[in-house]
């Protein structure tokens, strides 16, 4: 018996990087997926290679910062995949400039993905799980929730916000047998790291690798971190098998 047969979980952002390695990690250990995105043609893709490894997986186009695309989500995962245990709050957005700079559409952008999107999923899905009395719901954070940096004052706070809800709805959620808990990874290796340095080549000058090296030491880390990393942290995170904490950031910096 691998550690989630019968198992459904649904994961968002799931086109591709760390959403991506997610989905096919659960899969691989027996689950489920319902691969959620804005986007159609990534998460048919992701889909298409979990079923072809001998796993389930449906694709459905999802807006997670809009409530009515939510709502669509739940009824299609229920619909095509059965009940739901397992939530993976993945979908987020980077953005870097100086507050200076930074403008109110950047800022509203962000929180509306990062924290407003973890927040109405939580919300729709969470419901069932405490009824069952069995579930799990983590939510893909960052270091940069836990401690600020310069140039991403606006990316902070969103992360800081997921962190935030993830302890409350932990607290809420204390000896009903559904946990919820976060992964909080540095620099990982993803496209969305890829634009970050080359934003910051293009604004201090440098050549891409000079770029990624002064990133990696701001942040203390010596490599970038593979999505497969995370999606193991994610995995130990969901496993009924083990003992799961509740209202833990567990940091992933390689």
């Amino acid at each position: 018996m691998r550690r989630f047969d019968g198992s459904v979980a649904v994961v968002t952002g799931a086109g591709q990087g760390i959403g991506a390695a997610v989905a096919r990690a659960l899969a691989g250990e027996g689950a489920a997926i319902v691969v959620a995105a804005r986007r159609a043609e990534p998460i048919e893709k992701v889909a298409a290679e979990i079923r072809d490894a001998g796993g389930k997986a449906w694709a459905v186009q999802c807006d997670v910062t809009d409530a009515a695309s939510v709502h669509s989500l739940v009824q299609a995962a229920a619909r095509r995949a059965g009940v739901v245990n397992i939530l993976v709050n993945n979908a987020g957005a980077a953005h870097s400039a100086p507050l200076a700079k930074t403008t109110l559409e950047d800022w509203n952008r962000l929180l509306a993905v990062n924290a407003t999107g973890t927040f109405l999923c939580t919300q729709a899905f969470m419901p069932a799980m405490v009824m069952r009395k069995q579930g799990s719901i983590v939510n893909v954070a960052s270091v940069a929730g836990l401690a600020g940096a310069r140039y991403i004052a606006a990316y902070a706070a969103a992360k800081h916000a997921v962190i935030g809800l993830t302890r409350s709805v932990a607290a809420e959620l204390e000896g009903t047998g559904v946990t919820c808990n976060a992964v909080c990874p540095g620099f990982v290796d993803t496209e969305m790291t890829k634009q970050s340095v080359a934003r910051v080549a293009q604004k201090t000058r440098k050549q891409a690798d000079e770029a990624l090296t002064a990133m990696l030491a701001s942040a203390g880390q010596k490599r970038l971190i593979t999505p497969d990393e995370v999606a193991q942290a994610v995995v130990r995170l969901c496993d009924p098998k083990g003992t799961r904490p509740n209202g833990k950031a567990v940091t992933i910096t390689g």
